[in-house]
């Protein structure tokens, strides 16, 4: 057991290594930059740094781990990428560096409380020690993706409540003569503080129409990224309706009628759980408070009956 312990003191050792060598390769980087030698973080990125601080330190700490010779590949890469994008992490290496915090966590949460345990002396036996580090294990292997499915349901509750919204908008343009192309580009610019969520996903439509993606393979794009059943019938509606030729207003105005509708059925379907869940806490805090104060007087009745036959 005591060698247990000591190779999962090495392991977190070396893993919290691992995590601040980029810091602190950061002096010699700046050096080599001096001397011309190395080019400046941000002037030049590779395909998968960008110019923000918190993504390019992700980013070199996933390819310091990989040149060392640590693979960061999932098996469902592919699937990982999309819940990623899903849940707002649509860069290249999300989902290495998700690979990578799930695996420091799942040995880094057994070694960061057995190892105290162990230092003070705690009196477990080996069974005991077993079940706790399996389970702080499965812990850290669960818990990333927990926070990723959260994420993702909160960005698609959002999405979902603005995207009537984003449809009216883009009627009204559509019917006072812009085209579709422009309606996305213009309503993503008017909801970009009301529906920031939903203003990226227009204006990431708008950028790929502007590069000569086809508006099919654009729209399929936004219904992925986006993870949400509304957005995918949208996107498929417009698309029959470029093939069939028909009218984009009248789809529009037919959908946004429907999206409206569906929003106030949510809205009622919440206010009718309401009277529900606050029942939980009256009949758990109130009720048992209410019969006390009601049978109160009859106990002291009761209480003095008692005392007086006895005497």
């Amino acid at each position: 057991m005591d060698l247990a312990l000591i190779l999962l003191a090495v392991l977190a050792l070396v893993l919290l290594g691992i995590g601040l060598a980029p810091s602190l390769r950061g002096r010699g980087d700046l050096a080599r930059r001096l001397a011309g030698d190395a080019p400046v973080p941000g002037t030049a990125p590779g395909p998968t740094l960008r110019t923000n601080d918190t993504q390019s330190v992700w980013a070199r700490t996933v390819e310091a781990v990989e040149r060392r010779g640590l693979s960061l590949d999932d098996t469902k890469g592919e699937v990982l990428a999309q819940r990623l994008a899903q849940a707002g992490y649509p860069q290249s290496w999300a989902p290495r560096a998700f690979v990578l915090i799930r695996t420091v966590l799942t040995l880094a949460l057994p070694a960061a409380v057995l190892l105290p345990m162990w230092a003070l002396g705690a009196d477990m036996s080996g069974t005991s020690l077993y079940f706790v580090g399996a389970l702080l294990a499965i812990m850290g292997l669960y818990l990333p993706n927990m926070i990723i499915s959260r994420e993702a349901a909160s960005r698609r509750e959002a999405i979902v409540n603005g995207f009537p919204d984003a449809l009216d908008l883009m009627l009204i343009c559509v019917e006072s003569g812009l085209g579709l192309d422009a309606a996305f580009a213009r309503v993503g610019r008017e909801i970009s503080l009301l529906h920031p969520l939903l203003s990226e996903l227009l204006a990431g439509v708008s950028l790929q129409l502007r590069a000569g993606r086809s508006r099919a393979a654009a729209l399929n794009a936004m219904a992925q990224r986006s993870g949400v059943p509304e957005v995918a019938s949208f996107a498929t509606l417009i698309i029959q309706s470029d093939l069939l030729g028909a009218s984009i207003g009248k789809t529009l105005r037919v959908y946004a009628s429907e999206m409206r509708e569906a929003r106030r059925m949510r809205a009622e379907e919440r206010a009718y759980r309401l009277p529900v869940l606050i029942s939980i806490p009256l009949v758990l805090c109130m009720l048992p408070t209410i019969i006390g104060v009601v049978m109160l007087p009859s106990v002291i009745a009761l209480k003095e009956v008692f005392v007086e036959s006895g005497q």
